[in-house]
């Protein structure tokens, strides 16, 4: 945890706050606080700074804060992700989200399993979880938005041109043979498909909108690997 994210309900005061639960313990038990200690803090949606531990004890540890630093810039970036299998989700949303993306989509494909949509882990709760766990991660406070698309037909032929207007349009795809661009530098929306690529309908409708079939090489990646790279890539 690099950075105690806040929530209003935290608040006993303009700036004082109480923490119980797994923020309590995490900074109990790991950073080892102790009176007058500081930490980095930031409020959900608003500015970071530190807060000073006043009083720790079993139940629970109070701080006092001042927060005047705004939260780093999210990355011009949209990515669409097939829906991974339930144990690579949480790493994927969480990854996404400590990379600075500023919008998520998880999209169902083909080669999709239906049982995945029936996971606990995309549950609403869930989904929140692992990306303040992104947050904490990556010093940020500013959530990335999160949508979901059901139906892969409909959602690209009636949704996905409108959100990828004025943004390069790139798809991840393991038989492209042209290579990711690098160092772009403007807004994009980035498409990766499930475990073994979208199937051929499927590149071929994100092509007739304008998406570009790219590649990071002939090695099968993860998920959350392929995400690392690919936004690695296109803008550091």
């Amino acid at each position: 945890m690099n950075l105690v994210v806040l929530f209003p309900e935290d608040f006993v005061s303009e700036r004082s706050v109480r923490l119980e639960g797994r923020r309590k313990e995490h900074i109990a038990n790991i950073h080892r606080i102790k009176l007058g200690d500081t930490l980095q803090v930031g409020l959900l949606g608003g500015k970071m700074g530190s807060g000073l531990v006043v009083a720790l004890d079993k139940e629970a540890v109070e701080m006092e804060t001042s927060l005047l630093q705004e939260p780093p810039q999210k990355l011009p970036l949209t990515l669409v992700v097939a829906l991974p299998r339930p144990k690579a989700l949480n790493r994927v949303i969480a990854s996404a989200t400590s990379l600075g993306v500023a919008r998520i989509i998880i999209l169902n494909a083909w080669k999709v399993e239906k049982s995945y949509w029936k996971s606990k882990r995309m549950n609403e709760a869930n989904l929140l979880y692992q990306r303040i766990l992104g947050l904490e991660q990556s010093r940020d406070t500013v959530l990335p938005d999160l949508s979901i698309a059901r139906f892969f037909g409909p959602f690209v032929h009636d949704e996905l041109s409108q959100i990828a207007s004025q943004t390069h349009r790139l798809v991840a795809h393991p038989a492209a043979t042209a290579p990711c661009p690098s160092s772009i530098e403007a807004p994009c929306t980035l498409i990766i498909g499930p475990e073994g690529g979208f199937i051929q309908d499927e590149v071929q409708a994100l092509e007739k909108i304008g998406f570009s079939p790219v590649s990071i090489g002939s090695r099968t990646l993860r998920t959350e690997t392929a995400l690392a790279v690919l936004v690695g890539r296109l803008y550091h």
